[in-house]
């Protein structure tokens, strides 16, 4: 079962162990993610040497706090009841009582309004906001609820002035920077600028690690375009975001999210309860499958997986379900949906583009089977799973990190075949191609007879794409080394 849209789990150093995370492998999981809140040094180092124990194919993600409010501790769970009056106060060190709650974030006071929510634990609590002194806060609770230690705080339409990267998060990136890890999804960004904080300590480690921006706050629904233009890719964090904004919007902004992703030829996930009651149940609601299903009508590249894998009691089972939801919705997908990739002549790379649109269009016009592609960048293959093609596009690599950071992209299959030299160059294209299109028969996504499609480059591995070539399967492996490409490596 061959699916399109990839599936991302997150993982608990818990349970971590290699045959469990090659079992989530074998069902469909083409992503790792690592939550830094709940981590140490050491449970992170155990998922990071158990993941590549598993595969050198599967992609690991790591997940910052960002900026984020929280309760401070407390001595015994504060039972709070509608109509009960409430201080709040910003005191990271204080000890919350039934007198006053205690909040990590100091100025909190000088950013509210009387009328205003506050929402404590997932917005399981909310206040309202009555009488703002210069210190405290007075609140009327709107509903009946338990605080307990170190719960979050969301303040929807609040601009909260916090760094965007903690001592904590920095500690992380560090880990990830050392360790090789291939995505860092960092929380509640709200600007370009919060995505450009976390490249500059990347570019101070020189490290090729791409930035997923996570979506969780209108500030960030706004900004998305100025986002995209600098981030790898995005997820829409729909859990926070469901706080943050009115959540009968959520839908409309998911569609729009990946529309900009699309527009911008950048990976976007779709995150949050996608298969929630798998927690505790080993079949999913109907509504749940329904979402997944939305999810690839709408044209994401990836979804994700959180408390349904790290430790619910039915992971691999929810793995499964997702990728059998996700097969059969690609199938049943309508091609009038598309989401239309503007083609630009005045892009830099208009001729990768216009390419890319043909290749995929052959599906259609010529019922190309598949598609092939030698990628240095991955620019091309992203291109390609922009326009969210019915056909599998097989991207031969040129490193490992390279066919990881693809495992991101919709409909890419993504290989390392090692080269000769420093920089792994091909010391022959024709060879490669042969060996894709073996590849592809062996797999079972083509049979001799389909056509394939190759876009390649006449200048080399950095030279860009600049051709595409539509044959047979078998007049290809007929020809073998006497296939003709055009360009200089043969």
């Amino acid at each position: 079962m061959h699916k399109h849209t990839k599936i991302i789990a997150t993982i608990s150093d818990k349970r971590c162990d290699t045959s469990f995370i090659q079992q989530l492998f074998n069902e469909g999981m083409d992503v790792v993610r690592m939550n830094s809140a709940h981590l140490d040094e050491e449970g992170f180092l155990t998922i990071v040497h158990n993941v590549r124990a598993a595969s050198n194919r599967i992609a690991l993600l790591l997940d910052t706090k960002g900026p984020e409010i929280r309760t401070t501790v407390v001595d015994a769970p504060i039972e709070l009841h509608t109509g009960d009056l409430i201080r709040i106060a910003g005191n990271p060190e204080g000890i919350s009582s039934r007198e006053v709650i205690y909040v990590s974030y100091a100025d909190i006071a000088k950013a509210m309004q009387p009328g205003e929510d506050i929402l404590i634990d997932d917005g399981e609590i909310d206040l309202k906001v009555e009488e703002v002194y210069s210190d405290y806060i007075v609140c009327r609770v709107q509903n009946d609820g338990v605080v307990g230690s170190r719960k979050s705080v969301n303040i929807p339409g609040v601009r909260i002035n916090l760094p965007t990267i903690t001592e904590r998060d920095r500690k992380f990136i560090r880990l990830a920077v050392e360790n090789d890890i291939d995505f860092i999804a960092h929380s509640f960004v709200r600007n370009k600028e919060d995505v450009l904080e976390v490249q500059k300590i990347l570019d101070e480690y020189r490290s090729p690690i791409k930035i997923i921006a996570k979506i969780e706050n209108q500030e960030g629904v706004d900004n998305a375009d100025e986002i995209l233009d600098v981030a790898y890719g995005i997820m829409i964090a729909r859990g926070d975001l469901g706080i943050e904004v009115p959540q009968e919007k959520i839908p409309g902004i998911q569609r729009v999210l990946i529309r900009k992703a699309i527009h911008h030829k950048k990976p976007v996930i779709v995150a949050t309860q996608m298969l929630h009651s798998m927690i505790e149940n080993p079949r999913p609601t109907r509504a749940e499958i329904t979402d997944i299903a939305n999810a690839i009508f709408y044209r994401t590249d990836a979804m994700m997986l959180s408390g349904e894998t790290a430790y619910g009691k039915y992971p691999v089972e929810a793995v499964r379900t997702m990728t059998k939801v996700s097969y059969e919705a690609e199938k049943t997908k309508l091609e009038e949906n598309d989401i239309p990739v503007p083609y630009d002549p005045a892009e830099d790379h208009d001729v990768t583009s216009f390419l890319a649109k043909q290749a995929v269009k052959s599906a259609v016009k010529l019922n190309t089977k598949a598609i092939i592609t030698d990628s240095h960048t991955g620019r091309t293959a992203r291109v390609l799973a922009a326009f969210r093609g019915r056909s599998p596009v097989f991207a031969i690599t040129t490193t490992e990190r390279l066919a990881r950071e693809l495992s991101l992209s919709y409909g890419i299959w993504a290989e390392f075949q090692p080269g000769k030299g420093p920089e792994n160059l091909k010391e022959s294209r024709r060879a490669y191609y042969i060996n894709a299109v073996k590849k592809l028969i062996e797999s079972g996504m083509i049979k001799p007879e389909d056509r394939v499609a190759y876009l390649g480059g006449s200048f080399g591995e950095k030279g860009g794409t600049t051709y595409i070539d539509i044959n047979e399967a078998w007049k290809i492996l007929q020809a073998a080394d006497k296939y003709y490409l055009p360009d200089f490596t043969t």
